[in-house]
């Protein structure tokens, strides 16, 4: 008879090799961990009998699928990524780009800096990276080309930029993470405020020295905007800078939980597209089918992943990698910089929910008994997972930009560009490992 935890590794490569043959994390983690699981029930008595695995295999599938779709906390989901599809039929989204641009295009590189606080402002709304990119890369990156940008500045500051929809809240990363780990959601989403702020200066910092360096590559633009107009930019963004408060603010405050600041977002939303005459009853339709459609496909994945998860802990396969790994005593320096090694190489490869999803069973446990806080934990994955998205040679936020921009910007030459907001990405991870109070400066105070 096999060893449980033997088959847990094995199911653990089967997984990997699901996923590097391009089958769905949904089925690939699902359909494992169900064939796994039975498996291990039919050979419980070391004989092989399929009739006494049958009903505990499908017990197993049906309770933990069942009790997540359930869940409390997971009905946020479908709310923030209607906010975000409703917000952006309704102009608010954009709002905030407009208003950095027209403050900003006087300075040298200012579009594109405009560019990334537009991408943090519609991150602060929608809570979707690859949205983000997509979006913002149809807006900003057209307008830089025309204005004479080069085209390597142009699309990695939105393909970096679009990474912020990861940290700053409302972020769907933090929502699944906060689930998995039975940790705060509300907590999570303060403790990537400041995390993403300084990563959005960090990027800032960027296009103002590279800009500096070569001011060939950021021509200033010739449209000059009076007082009268920059004020008006900057009042035109009101609801967006609403929608942050109400969320932020609400759940510092105490007055919201994360999933009731969604619900009034999403009607506040509404209720101001409708009033601004931006939004259309056939847009609010439009929104809500691209809202279930987004949201089924996240579903199905977080039910494999918690199918899978059951797996793991039947097989204690998580136990026997902290007893090896806490044998071996290393110095928690070591256990980051090695889980973050882990992660960098996964993100080459694989999106951010399925990396998520497929290590947190392994990871969690062994971070719990080093006694680090899994808030902290929490962001630092988060940001792992964010750099990720730009990581050649798989990042998905610059193959969304690569499609939007078609052959002006070829792929080598986003990530010839994306190398200078890797550094800043770095430098940042290294500040919230070396100083955890970063991330957890606002839940302490909440």
């Amino acid at each position: 008879m096999i060893d449980p935890s033997t088959i847990g590794l094995i199911a653990f490569a089967a997984v990997l090799v699901l996923l590097a043959l391009r089958v769905p994390i949904a089925f690939a983690l699902a359909s494992v961990a169900t064939i796994a699981t039975f498996f291990i029930f039919a050979f419980r008595t070391g004989t092989f009998m399929p009739e006494r695995a049958i009903r505990a295999t499908t017990s197993l599938v049906y309770s933990n699928s069942f009790d997540l779709i359930h869940s409390y906390d997971l009905s946020m989901i479908p709310l923030f990524v209607a906010l975000g599809h409703i917000a952006y039929r309704a102009e608010i989204t954009t709002k905030i780009y407009d208003a950095a641009k027209v403050w900003l295009t006087r300075l040298p590189g200012g579009v594109a800096m405009a560019s990334v606080v537009g991408c943090g402002g519609f991150s602060a709304i929608t809570g979707s990276s690859i949205a983000c990119a997509s979006t913002m890369g149809r807006i900003c990156v057209p307008e830089m080309l025309r204005m004479g940008y080069d085209p390597r500045l142009a699309t990695s500051s939105v393909a970096a930029g679009g990474t912020l929809g990861s940290l700053i809240p409302p972020s769907v990363l933090f929502i699944i993470y906060g689930i998995f780990t039975e940790t705060s959601i509300s907590r999570l989403f303060l403790a990537g405020v400041l995390p993403g702020l300084l990563t959005l200066a960090g990027f800032i910092l960027v296009i103002g020295i590279w800009v500096w360096r070569n001011p060939a590559i950021a021509p200033v633009g010739d449209q000059v905007f009076t007082r009268r107009e920059r004020m008006k930019a900057a009042l035109d963004a009101w609801p967006a800078l609403l929608l942050f408060l109400v969320i932020v603010g609400g759940i510092y405050g105490g007055i919201f939980t994360a999933t009731e600041a969604a619900a009034v977002c999403v009607v506040a939303t509404a209720l101001i597209g409708f009033a601004q005459r931006k939004l259309t009853l056939s847009g609010l339709w439009e929104s809500l089918k691209e809202t279930c459609i987004q949201t089924s496909a996240i579903f199905f994945i977080a039910a494999g992943a918690k199918i899978f998860v059951a797996f793991i802990a039947l097989t204690g396969v998580a136990p026997t990698i902290v007893s090896t790994v806490t044998a071996a005593e290393p110095s928690v320096i070591v256990l980051m910089l090695a889980i973050a090694l882990i992660y960098l190489l996964l993100g080459m490869f694989l999106d951010p929910i399925g990396i998520m999803v497929l290590t947190l069973p392994l990871m969690i446990p062994l971070v719990e008994s080093y006694g680090l806080n899994l808030i902290w934990f929490g962001v630092v994955v988060i940001k792992l997972l964010e750099i990720g998205l730009i990581t050649p040679p798989v990042g998905l936020n610059v193959f969304v930009i690569a499609n939007v921009v078609g052959r002006e910007a070829p792929i080598d030459r986003i990530f010839a560009g994306i190398a200078r907001f890797l550094s800043v990405d770095i430098i940042v991870l290294g500040l919230i490992m070396a100083f955890p109070i970063i991330s957890l400066l606002l839940p302490m105070g909440m």
